[in-house]
């Protein structure tokens, strides 16, 4: 499993900021895209959702 070569995330948005980066990852096996908040004080991975709540996913 772990030696595969093939990275399954890919960036899509990278954004620094003063606080921190936001970063929007795709998972190339499932097409779900991900919001990824990284700050000094740690970070939280959240599925990306569209404005009426359901998960933004590449066709």
């Amino acid at each position: 499993m772990f030696s595969k070569k093939e990275k399954r995330f890919e960036n899509k948005f990278i954004e620094n900021l003063d606080f921190g980066t936001i970063i929007v990852l795709v998972d190339k096996k499932t097409g779900v895209n991900y919001l990824l908040a990284q700050g000094p004080d740690g970070c939280g991975l959240t599925p990306l959702l569209h404005s009426k709540g359901n998960v933004v996913v590449e066709k």
